[in-house]
């Protein structure tokens, strides 16, 4: 009841607060407008990060940080996710501006919000080996490198995934909602909470992101859910380190994880900038469907359920072993 209650009270507040900050943000030019590669007809407002942001602190003091026996480590995932929609900000306030906001900046406060994690005790920390069953504790160096390359790694992701209306809020709703599956199973009741407050947070936003698109969630809005999936997975499944567990977020977000993996390896072999969208065959599975001829919301569609799919398959495993 009290995880019900909890998706309620997000999921209207980002459906009352969405139109009202997207109106603030068209009176500020706070807007993605029509360029050559964005062929949408008129500006479109940047709120659904700011939003979806305001409603997961939201939900997080009330369901999570002042409830009895909290982890204060949580306090440091809402710290590291707000550094991470301040930057998404600056680089959306840069390209409603027709600029571009450099790379290195994002990636140092990426790297920032995920040691804040880190430091909180929010990491890899080892695995069990499948032949032994004995516990293999990682050396620091390690734990830190593998965590801060899984948060940076998704918040990249999932901002790649974002290239069609709906796409990246239905690839991080999915994923999220697998989670909180996972959570009630491992009964990890915080993890449970964390997911399903984001999983509000992104079925109100879509409410207003489903194609045609009125508002978008911006780089702000990428970045957090990459950074709070992120997070999450890391509370939750990964605690288990058994090898089960290590599959399912893999599985869960296999989507944006294979897709942008593969797009930087072949970007990195054709000598072109990791970072930087192009329009030749080096790019993202939508986009490929699209120069295939297929129409934009079945490209959404056709990759949303191959993702459903695969965190289908991530619930069967943990349920089979």
């Amino acid at each position: 009841m009290m995880y019900a209650i909890a998706f309620l009270i997000i999921f209207v507040s980002v459906l009352i607060l969405m139109p009202a900050l997207s109106k603030i943000a068209t009176r500020l030019d706070f807007t993605d407008k029509p360029t050559e590669r964005k062929k949408h007809k008129l500006p479109i407002p940047l709120s659904g990060g700011v939003v979806m942001f305001f409603a997961i602190v939201v939900g997080f003091l009330i369901f999570v940080l002042f409830a009895e026996g909290a982890d204060p480590a949580l306090w440091a995932v809402l710290g590291g996710a707000g550094l991470i929609v301040m930057v998404g900000l600056v680089d959306d306030l840069s390209k409603a501006r027709f600029k571009e906001f450099p790379v290195w900046p994002r990636l140092l406060v990426q790297i920032a919000a995920a040691s804040i994690v880190f430091a909180a005790g929010v990491r890899f920390e080892g695995f069990t080996n499948p032949l032994t069953n004995d516990y293999i504790l990682l050396h620091t160096s390690v734990q830190y490198i593998l965590t801060v390359l899984w948060f940076v790694g998704l918040i990249t992701a999932f901002n790649f995934m974002d290239g069609l209306d709906g796409l990246s809020g239905l690839l991080a709703l999915v994923s999220g909602t697998t989670f909180f599956v996972v959570a009630l199973y491992m009964g990890q009741p915080e993890s449970a909470f964390m997911a399903i407050i984001v999983v509000a947070a992104i079925a109100g936003f879509l409410r207003y992101n489903l194609p045609p698109a009125k508002i978008y969630m911006g780089d702000s809005g990428a970045y957090l859910l990459g950074f709070m999936l992120a997070a999450i997975s890391l509370h939750g499944a990964f605690k288990q380190a058994t090898v089960i567990s290590l599959v399912i977020p893999m599985l869960a977000m296999g989507v944006p994880i294979f897709d942008s993996i593969l797009v930087v390896v072949r970007r990195l072999l054709a000598h072109k900038p990791a970072h930087v969208a192009d329009s030749s065959n080096i790019t993202h599975i939508h986009f490929r469907l699209l120069k295939n001829g297929m129409k934009p919301v079945h490209a959404v569609m056709m990759i949303f359920l191959l993702s459903a799919c695969l965190n289908l398959a991530s619930i069967i495993l943990l349920l089979a072993f």
